[in-house]
């Protein structure tokens, strides 16, 4: 009962609301979170796209084993890796389900270990990149590599946006449960409540995507009064802006250990 409490308290929506920022700005000390955006873009784009490409056995292993160190150094909460978790399981099963029916056998859950083996790698290389950037860093990152101003204006305004969402689509639930009537019997296996509750789930989010137009419509126009969108189209301005950015040698130090791992374990993967 103690385990059952401690677990339910960890899904409150404050609890997750505290998660979410810690996520997003809660990783600045970290070393990854010190390197210059580019070059976590520059680490993505290998980490990020060549699992789909390797079909070696070793070489994923020695690639998911780097993506378990990395995503240790840059912090990442609970909740994300419980999450990843959650999503790679899901999908595993579906699709071991889905082979089996339409007449596969044992041999099919290889494969599937495979696929699985890649979307880990690739999906603990993006919580690494991204849970060590916060969205202002994000957004001068994207700058800098030539994304329009609004594209990377819209990415760090969602990270700032997610926990008032989060917060505001709480309020509407608990509004529509102290409206409505609960079931007063709970069914075989709660089915009555379950049923209840997810149909208040799916209700709830009406209200905040009307909620969500109003405030990014307001957002827009306090922004477009302020003279925001001005840097977007002056280049004089977005060079003051990210005149901050710069390659070190952390940033050098760090590609060439990537490079040198990833040559190391490509080598033992064809030699052993």
């Amino acid at each position: 009962m103690e385990l059952t409490k401690k677990f339910v308290e960890k899904l409150s929506v404050e609890q997750v609301k505290i998660e979410l920022l810690n996520t997003a700005y809660g990783n600045n000390e970290t070393f990854l979170a010190r390197l210059d955006p580019r070059t976590l873009f520059i680490w993505y784009i290998y980490f990020g796209i060549a699992p789909w490409f390797i079909h070696h056995v070793g070489i994923l292993i020695g690639l998911f084993a780097f993506m378990v160190i990395t995503t240790f150094m840059s912090k990442v909460t609970p909740l994300v890796i419980i999450i990843l978790c959650l999503g790679l399981l899901g999908q595993g099963g579906y699709l071991l389900i889905a082979s089996w029916f339409f007449g596969g056998d044992i041999t099919v859950i290889i494969p599937l270990l495979i696929l699985t083996l890649k979307l880990s790698i690739i999906s603990l290389a993006s919580i690494t990149v991204f849970c060590s950037m916060d969205p202002e860093k994000l957004s001068n990152g994207l700058l800098k590599i030539g994304v329009p101003g609004q594209v990377s204006f819209s990415i760090a305004y969602g990270y700032r946006m997610l926990p008032s969402l989060l917060e505001e689509y709480h309020h509407v639930f608990l509004s529509f449960r102290l409206r409505g009537k609960a079931p007063e019997k709970h069914g075989i296996l709660y089915w009555r409540t379950i049923t209840y509750f997810a149909k208040i789930a799916v209700l709830s989010f009406y209200p905040l995507l009307l909620s969500t137009a109003k405030r990014a419509r307001t957002t827009v126009e306090a922004l477009e009064t302020k003279g925001s969108f001005y840097a977007f189209t002056r280049p004089e301005v977005k060079r003051i802006k990210l005149a901050h950015l710069t390659f070190k040698k952390k940033d050098y130090f760090f590609l060439v250990i990537s490079a040198v791992y990833v040559f190391v374990v490509n080598m033992l993967a064809l030699l052993f």
